[in-house]
């Protein structure tokens, strides 16, 4: 799986998204119709969010560690153009906040031709030892991305 580990928007598209990563599709991804399986989606969601978290400074690990855990609380996805074994992609991101969520906006591309591939909206919370709410770590790191709207 190829990525990126810094927020690279692309240039076509570099005042829509904070962040992206380079992927490319693995043939157990795929089901029986040689198209990539509806839940892993969810999975190239996750991982770009994971990059991002890690470029913006915060390691999921560290932060259990200090009680704070970021939980999906909802999703909402849609499918496009399905991605096919060995197609590459990228995955964008964009991340609003509504009230004590983190609502991150993930778009899928395909590599070759910037097809719309998938969209999907997904929304966070933070647990801090064991009760919702806010998390001063996730709201410093965001910052940059949010000004003073936090």
């Amino acid at each position: 799986m190829l990525n990126s580990s810094e927020p690279q928007p692309s240039a076509s598209r570099s005042s829509e998204y904070i962040f992206e990563a380079r992927m490319e599709v693995r043939d157990y991804e795929c089901d029986i119709e040689g198209i990539v399986n509806n839940a892993q989606y969810v999975h190239y969601c996750e991982h770009t969010r994971h990059l991002f978290l890690k470029s913006c400074g915060l390691s999921f690990a560290e932060m259990h560690a200090k009680g704070v855990d970021a939980v999906v609380a909802r999703m909402h996805l849609q499918y496009k153009v399905p991605l096919r074994p060995d197609d590459e992609f990228i995955s964008r991101l964009k991340l609003t906040k509504d009230g004590i969520k983190y609502v991150f906006h993930h778009d899928i591309y395909r590599a070759s031709d910037e097809k719309i591939c998938f969209r999907g909206k997904v929304e966070l919370v933070c647990l801090i030892n064991g009760q919702l709410g806010e998390s001063k770590e996730y709201d410093d790191a965001f910052r940059k991305f949010f000004g003073d709207k936090i």
